[in-house]
């Protein structure tokens, strides 16, 4: 039986940060109040024999259910209304997306370390702060909680449900395809950055008298990104999300612009992850004396 310490660790993100780079990786580590574990291995086979690997996973199925759950509801309670001041309107609906991010990071982020996003799993992959096992593992359970999530709403109220659209994404009116992924990108970018900073190791120590930080800023980002695409996109910057409303949707209007709410979550993640990896944690040159 794997011992209470290896469990725990294994069941978070086991891979949190990468090797010393950066300011950080100059002080020679006698003085650093904190740790960053080496980079992950692309596939480790120890992963698939561990219970912890299979608790996360089920930590992001259930808590992308509840994020799709949640937030879809609250997108039919604002369609179904004839006046908008009648409901919470879309500031409402930022709400209910960032709000639910931040509550299920703060729950989850001690498992499986809160993703809740392949886009956020995809970018801490190209990190080397997980696994692709466990990447790939993490994005097939967060589609799966998102498609169930999106079909406990539809079997709630499923005529509303169609006629309101699903929550499905595609780009509105009055918008290009080139828009729509821009916006997608861009937003991405805000929100994979801010998981970066937010549980970045030094931040971490630095600030480890106030616990619940990091799930507050990420989902204050998810929030802010909600107000700003809403109109452009309805925001994906979720795979996961857009495929779960697409799917039990499942109408013509959900697939014609799918592709864009997985190219441009996948790259504003990637320019991210770089921005992290290369800009903010590069090692400095030091002049010669």
């Amino acid at each position: 039986m794997e011992g209470k310490d290896e469990d725990v660790r294994l069941g978070a993100n086991r891979y949190s940060e990468r090797q010393p780079i950066g300011t950080a990786a100059q002080g020679g580590g006698e003085d650093k109040d904190y740790k960053e574990p080496p980079p992950a291995p692309l596939f480790e086979a120890e992963e698939l024999t561990s219970w912890s690997f299979y608790r996360a996973g089920i930590a992001e199925f259930v808590a992308t259910f509840l994020f799709l759950y949640i937030s879809i509801l609250t997108v039919m309670g604002v369609s179904k209304s004839s006046s908008k001041c009648g409901t919470v309107g879309i500031q409402g609906i930022a709400w209910a997306f960032g709000g639910m991010i931040f509550a299920l990071v703060y729950c989850t982020a001690g498992i499986s370390g809160g993703h809740i996003n392949p886009a956020v799993t995809f970018g801490l992959f190209l990190a080397r702060k997980l696994s692709f096992t466990r990447a790939l593992f993490y994005m097939v359970m967060q589609c799966l909680g998102a498609i169930c999530g999106a079909g406990v709403v539809k079997g709630f109220q499923q005529g509303l449900y169609m006629s309101a659209g699903g929550g499905a994404n595609a780009v509105n009116p009055g918008y290009t395809k080139g828009d729509g992924l821009g916006a997608e990108i861009v937003g991405t970018f805000v929100l994979v950055y801010t998981v970066f900073s937010a549980t970045d190791a030094k931040r971490s120590a630095r600030d480890s008298h106030v616990p619940i930080l990091a799930p507050l800023p990420i989902g204050f980002a998810v929030f802010l990104v909600h107000l700003a695409t809403i109109p452009i996109t309805g925001t994906g910057i979720n795979p996961a999300r857009s495929l779960g409303a697409a799917i039990v949707y499942n109408r013509s209007h959900a697939w014609n612009d799918h592709w864009i709410f997985w190219v441009g979550p996948f790259i504003g993640a990637a320019l991210a992850a770089m921005y992290h990896v290369v800009i903010i944690r590069a090692i400095p040159f030091k002049s010669r004396d």
